[in-house]
């Protein structure tokens, strides 16, 4: 019997003037898109972003999400890809790659050009579909904080409630993820559990952690939740807004999307464009 699907991510990547990033896999003579297999316990986020760069030597932003492939491939097995729109980080020179076993030729090329070049039907679906989303947008994400202590049980101030170790864990992974979409400002609730679990990303990063109390649970209203967003929504960086369940609701309202119901530690990814919102992706964080 067939054994589960072989799980992988990567990323469709432009830069201005509709060029694509394709590489070039010798085993294979064949051209793709990069992309790679999960290694163990890894998210797909992190996983399309680490396979970039192994393979095309580019630190990429994760920008909308597409739509999934999956294909047979050897052993009778099925493999599952997860794709996002990506940009390049800096530097967008390939130039100097240097061709190894596994992909022996990264390019750039115009998008008539890279639906030719492409070796599978699938991959320029991919494309097709990637093509109205290229231009360069930027993530709000809005995170509910991680596993926590439980209220019944904490004697003292709700607002000193921390996360238990399954939350600080939660806390650890999504660093990773918050680092593919380029997450550079933080603003949290000033509640110890939404600081703790924002905390290792600011740590790790050196960005500021922000906090608001109109953010909290205590002192939350539909007007200091409004403000944070819209400044948010206004800005051009990617930002990420830690809050409680209670909270969620204010905060998915100014945001003009649905509520997601979102469980501890997961994550709206808002993917915005002048203001508006061009596409949502939710993920969960264990």
């Amino acid at each position: 019997m067939p054994g589960k699907d072989v799980l992988a991510a990567g990323a469709v990547v432009f830069r201005p003037g509709k060029r694509v990033l394709l590489v070039h896999r010798p085993r294979y003579d064949d051209w793709s898109f990069p992309k790679g297999k999960l290694d163990p316990g890894e998210h797909t986020v992190a996983a399309a972003v680490r396979e970039v760069e192994e393979e095309t030597g580019l630190h990429v932003r994760l920008g909308p999400p597409l739509d999934g492939q999956r294909y047979p491939v050897a052993g009778g097995r099925m493999k599952s890809v997860a794709y996002w729109t990506g940009r390049a980080v800096g530097d967008d020179d390939v130039s100097g790659y240097r061709p190894n076993a596994e992909i022996d030729q990264v390019a750039w090329f115009e998008y008539d050009d890279a639906l030719e070049q492409l070796s599978y039907d699938y991959d320029r679906d991919t494309l097709a579909q990637a093509r109205p989303l290229r231009r360069k947008t930027h993530p709000l994400v809005v995170l509910r904080h991680g596993e926590a202590r439980s209220r019944k049980a904490w004697r003292q101030d709700d607002r000193l409630r921390p996360l238990v170790q399954a939350g600080r864990h939660q806390a650890q992974r999504l660093v990773p993820l918050l680092a593919a979409y380029d997450v550079s400002r933080i603003v949290s609730s000033s509640s110890a559990r939404c600081v703790e679990t924002v905390g290792p990303y600011a740590d790790t990063t050196g960005w500021k952690l922000e906090l608001e109390d109109g953010l909290s649970e205590e002192d939350a209203s539909a007007s200091s939740v409004i403000a944070v967003v819209d400044e948010l929504v206004a800005g051009e960086e990617g930002a990420v807004v830690c809050t409680h369940r209670p909270v969620l609701p204010a905060v998915f309202d100014a945001l003009g999307v649905p509520d997601p119901q979102l469980a501890p530690g997961a994550m709206l990814v808002a993917h915005l464009r002048r203001g508006d919102v061009v596409a949502t992706e939710v993920h969960q964080i264990r």
